[in-house]
């Protein structure tokens, strides 16, 4: 699988440490939600490391380089600071202190092979900027020398001019009398009846635009004049959408929804939340949803609290399943994600890279499939606020997801442990 690599000219204006160091940082900005039950982060401690094996695999240093910091970063210093951490196992903190051991000469060893590459990329940088350099100046020259010659040319024609006309004429009228041309062009009337027929662009394209009712363009384009568009259609989720650049697919059943509602009725109708977590499994480099868990939970018209998660881990661990995200309703609005719903959803993405938000609004018969953006996962990751509250305006923080697949040839099982 080949990777796309920065341009040198893009990124060889940073110095190869300097680059480094902004890699370590951007690497290292991360956080837990400390409502977040604990063991969901021990849990899905395994897809950070199995992300970032894949990524080192397929030859992506710096993905894999951040995804292993980002796992030491969360469970050498971040999870000491959670509410819960005594209440781990002593078991898993070791396991994972194993995973640790493995992973920073590993990571070390990345880092070595980074440097050497951003030198190598600095230095290419240097090159074609002295090659630019001399090009320029091979440019100015030639500018100069054409700028000379088009001088002398310019004032050899002047000399040339002024020697004619001090030649004395043979017309006998005088030195400087002006010669009469060789030819008088005359349009005849017939001539001047035809060019008045003469239909020009500017007259044919205002005929053009009574005709058919379109604004001329000055363009003309086969088959245009019979176009119309609805610009107040929504965007649809197309039924096979082109996956996210290094992200895998996750196939999610066309049932997931309907059994989800059904179950979450007697919420809805009391103007009360419901959620449940999205659980599947991996298999050719594509996930699969299989199974609906509900939680023990606490829902208010706009919120949903799980409780006694242990419970999920339990299922989790009996059928082998892996954390792809979480759907939950909005029974009185639409479909997106709030400023709650995305601090919780980055704690699944932060997990995985790929898990998904499903919101469902009955009373507006939407769908949302939704994940954040970079900028978002950075943005989100780095608020300290709780509840709900405003988060900076510009860059969108959640997209429609690019990576999952409807499918009827699956099932979704569910799980409801309410």
């Amino acid at each position: 699988m080949s990777v796309k690599q920065s341009h040198p000219v893009e990124m060889g204006p940073i110095e190869p440490h300097q680059r480094l160091q902004k890699l370590i940082a951007d690497s290292q900005r991360v956080s837990i939600d400390p409502t977040m039950p604990i063991n969901r982060y021990y849990r899905s401690g395994n897809q950070i490391v199995e992300t970032a094996d894949r990524s080192l695999r397929d030859g992506n240093l710096e993905k894999a380089f951040t995804f292993y910091l980002r796992f030491v970063t969360i469970f050498v210093e971040l999870i000491l600071d959670h509410p819960g951490y005594k209440s781990v196992p002593p078991a898993d903190k070791q396991q994972t202190k194993e995973k640790i051991k493995k992973i920073l000469p590993r990571a070390e060893e990345i880092r070595k092979k980074l440097l050497e590459r951003y030198t190598a990329e600095y230095k290419l940088y240097l090159q074609q900027l002295k090659q630019q350099a001399k090009q320029e100046e091979k440019e100015d020259e030639a500018r100069k020398l054409a700028v000379a010659a088009a001088t002398a040319a310019a004032a050899a024609t002047a000399a040339a001019s002024k020697a004619a006309e001090q030649k004395p004429t043979t017309s006998g009228i005088g030195p400087y009398a002006p010669s009469a041309p060789s030819h008088v062009a005359v349009i005849s009337d017939s001539d001047a009846k035809l060019i008045d027929q003469v239909l020009y662009p500017s007259e044919f394209l205002t005929d053009r635009s009574q005709a058919t009712g379109l604004p001329g363009t000055g363009l003309l384009l086969a088959g245009t004049e019979n176009r119309r568009f609805d610009r107040s259609l929504k965007p649809v989720l197309p039924p096979a959408p082109v996956p996210t650049v290094g992200f895998r697919s996750i196939i999610v059943p066309t049932d997931t929804m309907a059994k989800f509602l059904e179950l979450a009725a007697a919420n809805t109708a009391a103007n009360l939340e419901t959620c449940a977590i999205l659980a599947g499994s991996l298999a050719q480099t594509r996930f699969t949803i299989t199974h609906v868990i509900f939680p023990k939970q606490c829902g208010t018209s706009d919120s949903c609290n799980t409780m006694n998660e242990e419970e999920i881990a339990v299922i989790q661990d009996r059928h082998n399943l892996i954390t792809l995200g979480w759907i939950h309703t909005h029974p009185s609005q639409t479909a997106f994600l709030s400023s709650v719903d995305l601090h919780t959803h980055c704690s699944y993405q932060l997990m995985l890279e790929e898990a998904i938000a499903i919101v469902c609004s009955p009373k507006y018969r939407e769908t949302g499939f939704f994940n954040l953006t970079p900028y978002g996962m950075d943005s989100i990751s780095q608020c300290r606020q709780t509840g709900f509250h405003p988060h900076p305006a510009g860059q969108p923080l959640f997209t429609e997801v690019q990576h999952i697949i409807l499918s009827d040839a699956v099932g979704a099982r569910v799980i409801d442990l309410r």
